[in-house]
């Protein structure tokens, strides 16, 4: 008999790249398993990748997804009756602890140093955010002894959620190199630039804004693609003159759809602020970039020196300042010989060290385990 796996998330897309283009994937490619996905999106339910994956409907608004969807969350959870299920929101602790009581197996999958990332939360109001932040480590303490693994998204915050669970295993998220290898491409013969994820200031947007317009003041020719969800009012917020006939901005996309985009690009972008997690948590789509076999322009924090400039697969420059992100996208635009050098040099990389078969592997321990 199949072990019956259900994978949670109220606040994820269904396509999600870490919980379901990677985890439910594998998980599903494995015939001893029965793989659920539960999401809240008004898509519908469907069956993708031998996934079955279950539309519980979105509730607009933060406080409405909180105390609504994750009703209906847990309802379709109960439904299901699976062995295991793996969560992915904090605001679902409280459904791993009610599952717990129920007798079943509860994976808490941390993707992120919640406490820390509160403290730069904006919609927040600032004098609420260390309160707030304390306020939820106390809930963290209290509950997440209980679950019967802590997956962890990164590294960098082992140490404190030891202290609460000792069951741990590190899964990163790295890139599945197989799907990915359409997308390498030897033909970047065009002044393009692709970016992927999440679109906002905190990652870069108007610094990055600044440092086109910097390129448009020395008649460079060039092309920025942004593929990500950004809001409106962050568009509204920045002044594109001179230089809005050569961005687009795509909104959210698949990920293999949106890579669609990266073919003819000669440099990946990846601009975060030095706050928060994101000085001690690797960005994903650096990793992607490297796969691809397209250069790396990111921030300069040591987590990123410690790859780019140990495998000479791009450049890290201040995350701040607009000259020197210029600089480094010239410089890999006009530099051909040395950006070609660059992309095998991360393509190489990814293969010995940094992509999701050996993650997968981990992956598979933790549930090997559970249900010994």
């Amino acid at each position: 008999m199949k072990t019956k796996i259900t994978h949670l998330t109220s606040a994820h897309p269904r396509y999600d790249t870490r919980i379901f283009i990677k985890m439910c994937s594998s998980l599903a490619a494995n015939k001893n398993y029965e793989v659920s996905l539960v999401v809240a999106d008004d898509k519908g339910d469907e069956v993708k990748n031998d996934v079955k994956i279950f539309d519980v409907c979105k509730k607009n608004g933060r406080l409405n997804r909180i105390l609504k969807t994750t009703k209906n969350v847990y309802k379709k959870a109960l439904e299901l009756n699976s062995d295991i299920y793996h969560i992915h929101d904090p605001e679902l602790i409280f459904i791993g602890l009610k599952l717990k009581k129920l007798g079943k197996k509860v994976i808490f999958d941390v993707h992120e140093n919640v406490s820390l990332q509160i403290l730069d939360k904006v919609y927040i109001h600032k004098m609420l955010r260390k309160l707030i932040s304390k306020i939820y480590r106390m809930y963290e303490v209290k509950s997440l002894k209980n679950f019967d693994v802590l997956v962890l998204a990164e590294y960098s915050y082992e140490s404190y959620y030891k202290e609460l669970n000792n069951k741990i295993e590190i899964i990163l998220n790295m890139p599945d190199l197989q799907p990915l290898e359409q997308f390498v491409s030897k033909e970047r013969n065009k002044n393009e630039i692709f970016y992927i994820g999440g679109i906002s200031n905190d990652r870069g947007f108007k610094v990055t804004v600044e440092a086109l317009k910097l390129l448009k003041s020395r008649s460079t020719d060039f092309f920025m693609h942004f593929i990500g969800p950004y809001s409106k009012d962050l568009i509204d917020s920045i002044n594109f003159d001179k230089i809005e006939n050569n961005i687009k901005l795509y909104g959210r996309m698949p990920l293999y759809e949106g890579l669609e985009y990266s073919k003819k690009a000669k440099v990946g972008l990846s601009i975060l602020k030095p706050i928060g997690n994101y000085k001690s948590s690797y960005s994903t789509k650096v990793f992607e970039y490297m796969a691809l076999e397209l250069p790396v322009v990111t921030s300069n924090f040591k987590l990123y020196k410690d790859v780019v400039e140990k495998y000479n697969c791009g450049i890290c420059v201040d995350p701040l300042n607009p000259k020197e992100i210029a600089d480094a996208i010239e410089y890999i635009m006009t530099h051909p010989i040395e950006a070609k050098i660059m992309g095998e040099n991360g393509k190489k990389a990814v293969i010995e060290k940094y992509n999701w078969k050996l993650e997968e592997a981990k992956l598979f321990k933790v549930y090997e385990e559970l249900i010994k």
